[in-house]
């Protein structure tokens, strides 16, 4: 199978999706860095267990996806018309920018402050 690659940044990851046969996948968004003239916006689609491979991936992140092209053949069984379809199926993805910063969750209003002039924290 050839590889391909693709370098850029990360503008969407999708919902995991699951299907009543078991398939189950996930796609991203990337958005090539290129000189401003037009953006090339590609979506990538990770099955199965490549899924995993999202999690904690958030937009803006710049990243290199390996991938390969699929394609399939498909006939109506009602009308006999035939279709085409190509996907673009991740093999590898590699974060480009090293460590990604999660941003803090925020503190429930039920929460002390941590000062240390608190009354309510015991030490």
């Amino acid at each position: 199978m050839l590889m391909y690659e693709f370098i850029g940044k990360v503008k969407a990851v999708g919902e995991l999706q699951t299907f009543a046969s078991g398939f189950s996948k996930r796609e991203l968004v990337v958005e090539e860095e290129r000189d401003g003239r037009w953006s090339n916006v590609v979506a990538f689609s990770f099955k199965k267990d490549n899924a995993a491979l999202l999690d904690g991936m958030l937009p803006g992140v710049r990243v290199k996806v390996g991938f390969a092209v699929d394609g399939r053949e498909w006939t109506d069984p009602k009308t006999g018309k035939v279709r085409y379809f190509s996907d673009l199926t991740a093999l590898r993805l590699e974060r480009l920018d090293g460590v990604v910063e999660v941003p803090e969750p925020a503190v429930p209003d039920n929460v002390t402050s941590g000062r240390d002039d608190d009354p309510e924290i015991p030490f």
